[in-house]
């Protein structure tokens, strides 16, 4: 067959790899100058790795990545560190990454850190996700946990992803996932994410698939002959399949002969944006932390912050210490139309709490990323209401972020769900 796929993240690499490896012609088209989707990275010049454009990182427990890996030949170039990740309360922050620094948490009883442990454990070894996702997780972890612990641990971090709009809808399944297969071990690729994608597109391209890069597609429509019409920079192609691997929002635009049934279903689904504000110190941040955990209602302006080279080495960055600071937002939030000067000004006052000898003067170096589509926003039976991956016109298909449901998106389950679609598209 002669298939298109739409978009160069891991889910549409995925899926054209395993297209190409089945003898299928394949032409993937990518808007961005380079693939990763998500995942992909960039380079300062004195840089001998890239970063991530949005913070990534794999566990020990991601199955397809380390399939993948060993696939393409290169699954010793993964690299496992353990950094630490750590909790902020009442002015410090505390390891919060093992039963053991749970237990030692000072901000609840004893008691309830007891009853915590018990809570993680069912999460971590229970695999009935299903009855979950019949409940919000602000009501079952209140009503397990007890008031004390969930306010403190577990709905700073629910309310600082996804505000106030939506933190009290998300359902339980997507957090029993957060539990249920994470590991302490967190993984990276020699040379940054990007150099796992280029070697994935190469895998690609040396089998005769073509990758075509700063070609969005326009749209895509069925021929009279039954075939698929894709139209790119004026121009337009048959095809026999095609896969599309966008947002809800691009493919409603992208299809728009879709059933309105079906169109409905993908427009209901709701997400948030992200914004991500990576900057280059001249000193460490802090202490050797990797992940801290920020609460927004202790006057942080910011979810997450990620000391990146609490991870890696600064030797791979030409010495720059390099953080991120990242937040989901909303449509319309005022941080994504804020210039990367106003976002610094923003969020610089959040490092200089945590280490005061920071001044602005500390700044090497600075870029910002945004993207509207990053966190889907799973609701009360989400399964039931997520739209199918074949789409009601014969041939196109539709795998998207939103689809990895019940986990939560990462490039694992975006390798996942893309050759999971993959198999479907030449199962047909």
């Amino acid at each position: 067959m002669r298939i298109a796929v739409i978009g160069a993240g891991p889910a549409g690499l995925a899926a054209a790899w395993d297209f190409v490896r089945a003898g299928h012609q394949v032409v993937c088209h990518e808007t961005a100058e380079q693939v990763g989707g998500l995942a992909a990275g960039f380079k300062a010049e004195h840089w001998d790795w890239s970063v991530e454009q949005y913070y990534h990182h794999w566990f020990q427990s991601d199955s397809d990545i380390l399939r993948l890996a060993e696939e393409l030949g290169v699954k010793d170039k993964l690299l496992f560190p353990k950094p630490v990740t750590a909790l902020y309360h009442q002015g410090k922050f505390y390891a919060f990454d093992s039963p053991i620094a749970v237990l030692k948490f000072p901000g609840i009883p004893f008691l309830d850190r007891l009853r915590f442990g018990f809570v993680g454990a069912y999460l971590r070894f229970s695999r009935s996700w299903k009855t979950l996702e019949q409940h919000t997780a602000h009501e079952w972890l209140r009503r397990r946990l007890g008031p004390r612990a969930y306010e403190v641990l577990w709905e700073p971090m629910l309310e600082g992803k996804f505000g106030a709009e939506y933190y009290k809808q998300v359902n339980m399944a997507w957090f029993w996932a957060r539990i249920h297969a994470r590991t302490q071990c967190l993984g990276t690729f020699q040379g940054g994410f990007q150099a796992f994608m280029d070697t994935l597109a190469e895998g690609i391209r040396r089998k005769g698939g073509e990758i075509r890069l700063k070609s969005p597609v326009e749209r895509v429509a069925r021929a009279e002959d039954g075939r698929l019409v894709v139209e790119s920079q004026g121009a337009s192609e048959l095809f026999d399949r095609v896969l599309a691997t966008s947002s809800p929002q691009v493919l409603a635009r992208m299809v728009p002969d879709l059933p309105s049934e079906y169109l409905a279903k993908v427009r209901a689904l709701r997400s948030l944006g992200a914004v991500v504000l990576t900057l280059a110190l001249d000193r460490p941040l802090g202490p050797g932390i990797y992940w801290y955990n920020l609460p927004k209602k202790e006057g942080f302006p910011f979810l997450c912050l990620v000391e990146h080279t609490a991870f890696l080495s600064p030797e791979h960055f030409g010495g720059d210490h390099l953080v991120y600071c990242g937040d989901y937002v909303p449509e319309g939030h005022r941080y994504l139309s804020m210039s990367k000067e106003e976002l610094v000004a923003e969020f610089f006052p959040a490092l200089a709490r945590i280490n005061p000898a920071l001044t602005l003067a500390s700044v090497k170096g600075s870029w910002l990323f945004r993207t509207a589509y990053a966190q889907p926003v799973p609701m009360v039976n989400h399964s039931q209401n997520l739209p199918s991956i074949e789409t009601p016109i014969p041939g196109i298909y539709w795998a998207s972020m939103s689809h990895v449901y019940p986990w939560d998106r990462g490039t694992n389950y975006a390798v996942e769900i893309g050759r999971k679609a993959a198999e479907r598209v030449m199962g047909e």
